[in-house]
């Protein structure tokens, strides 16, 4: 007899009730995707000999051989160095000159929007420590006066 409903975490509509996995476990380690092993498979032992000829028709002049292997030996930068000069920021009350220096870089197109952004999220983060090491030095300064 199947597990009964109250178990497994399952609705009677065979989906799992919010915050339960099928898969508590999760998948293993070391692992591979079927489409993975499948390619893998399929290429074989001929990986070196296709490299080797892709390699050739770029340096035939074949652009699409050619910007595979650039992609490959030069990938596009995720990030870049941002040259940038941001206000001292070592009290809560410095976030608002900070964010309002990264909204005239932004405007006057010395950082792109994401790269504000992920500046603004630093700074929240930052605020964040800040308070919480306020609270804390208060709490404790409360605390030794009783």
């Amino acid at each position: 007899m199947p597990d009964s409903p109250a178990k497994t975490g399952r609705r009677k509509n065979g989906t799992f009730r919010k915050g339960v996995s099928g898969n508590p476990k999760g998948r293993p380690a070391g692992s591979r995707h079927s489409v993975s092993l499948a390619l893998e498979a399929l290429i074989g032992g001929e990986a070196e000999a296709l490299t080797r000829q892709v390699i050739q028709q770029a340096l035939g002049g074949d652009v699409q051989s050619l910007r595979m292997c650039m992609d490959r030996l030069y990938p596009a930068p995720k990030d870049r160095p941002i040259n940038f000069t941001l206000p001292a920021v070592e009290s809560l009350t410095d976030h608002p000159k900070a964010i309002g220096a990264l909204l005239v870089a932004m405007a006057a197109g010395e950082l792109t929007p994401t790269e504000a952004a992920s500046f603004a999220k630093l700074l929240e983060a930052h605020a964040n420590a800040t308070g919480l090491a306020e609270l804390e030095h208060r709490i404790a300064a409360l605390e030794n006066r009783q």
